[in-house]
């Protein structure tokens, strides 16, 4: 069977899109864009396919973002063929306790999907108005759902678990872990290209604006950075990562601080942004002079280190380290400070490798093996995307 999938992947700031040509049960990557969301007017970028273009959006961007999704569906049909549209596939952060793999969307999962919300206010509300769009405008149209903490469920409870009250527990205040369709895309790229490796115990890292660690034990997720929530691990471009609870308890209690301006301060005015006090972009802080710049980046790849060596404890030993997405693809210096601090653990970097971004960054002689590897979220979500279509014609 043949037919166009469409993947949809919002972030705070951008709606990444992918277009798949299904062929015979297999996938052909047709192109790629993206809805930047800063921009006034809104921006669809077309980044791979026919020809690269930027196109500024007429629509009016509305709380139903129909007029949104309904122009960008009408500009990619005149760059691709989206006649043969048959399905659209979403990234969602939260599943919860609820979805431990991808799922169709119906009326019933969609309810399941908004309930989640108060779990994850600042990304969980971007999808269900993504679906409920495509829903009014295309509503003959299969669309399903690949969640972000689907991929952790593996985890055993003592990972997961907080050392609160044990009802807290059973009323879900447990780690959850996100970034798992990234992790999935690692963990099966690691069994192509690097089949004994994949098979051992190794940490991927995950560094972009949003950034967590995940510990693979043959290709399993073990353990994660990120818990309850987006904030917690390592810093991130503007969230604060791992925090000690004292804090915002005193910012609240002594500094009078509300629920709402608490959130802003840990989601979007910490992290790179608030240490270098400068931005929250590595490129413009490597690129900086200023002594609070080189501040924000030692702390970042110091907690990225500490991290990689608290994995490895739950995971028994480190035999791999990858790198991937935006910094960990294409950020020399910040890999090689990370390197720097686990030389201990015997992770010995060849610098010349490492400057030209080769998929592999460790020196012969090195005991842990470090790599470089592109992440593709956009790739899982189709796949799930065909399976569960497949799924669906074969009843």
């Amino acid at each position: 069977m043949t037919g166009i999938l469409l993947t949809c992947n919002p972030g705070s700031s951008t709606i990444k899109l992918g277009l798949f040509k299904r062929k015979d049960g297999t996938l052909e990557r047709l192109g790629m864009g993206i809805i930047d969301l800063r921009r006034k007017p809104l921006g669809l970028h077309i980044t791979e396919g026919p020809e690269i273009v930027d196109i500024l959006l007429k629509a009016a961007v509305t709380e139903d973002f129909h007029e949104v999704i309904d122009e960008t569906l009408g500009l990619l049909t005149e760059h691709f063929s989206l006649a043969e549209l048959v399905a659209v596939g979403h990234r969602v952060v939260h599943g919860g306790d609820v979805f431990s793999q991808a799922t169709l969307i119906d009326d019933a999962s969609l309810r399941a999907i908004e309930d989640l919300v108060p779990l994850a206010p600042l990304h969980q509300p971007q999808s269900v108005r993504l679906i409920k769009a495509i829903r009014h405008l295309r509503p003959h149209l299969v669309q399903t759902a690949s969640f972000d903490t689907a991929f952790h469920h593996a985890q055993a409870d003592i990972v997961r678990r907080f050392a609160l009250p044990r009802e807290l527990f059973e009323q879900g205040i447990k780690r959850y872990g996100f970034h798992g369709l990234s992790y999935q895309f690692i963990a099966g790229r690691l069994r192509e290209i690097a089949p004994r490796l994949a098979t051992g115990r190794v940490v991927v890292a995950h560094l972009g604006s949003g950034a967590s660690l995940c510990a693979l034990a043959n290709g399993v997720s073990r353990d994660t950075s990120m818990g309850f929530s987006t904030l917690d691990g390592i810093p991130m471009a503007t969230r604060c990562g791992a925090l000690d609870p004292g804090v915002p308890l005193h910012l609240m209690k002594q500094r009078g601080y509300s629920p709402e301006a608490l959130e802003d301060l840990l989601y979007h005015r910490s992290g790179l942004l608030g240490v270098s006090g400068l931005s929250a972009d590595t490129r413009d802080l490597l690129a900086s002079d200023a002594a609070e710049a080189a501040e924000a980046i030692d702390l970042f790849c110091l907690r990225i280190a500490r991290e990689i060596a608290a994995l490895a404890t739950t995971i028994g030993g480190l035999d791999a380290l990858v790198f991937t997405a935006g910094i960990g693809e294409h950020q020399p210096l910040i890999r090689e400070k990370v390197c720097d601090h686990l030389a201990w653990l015997g992770l010995d970097l060849d610098f010349e490798a490492n400057n030209e971004n080769a998929r592999r960054i460790s020196a012969d002689s090195s005991e842990i093996c470090a790599l470089v590897i592109a992440t593709n979220e956009e790739q899982v979500m189709a796949e799930d995307t065909l399976r569960l279509l497949a799924r669906l014609e074969g009843e």
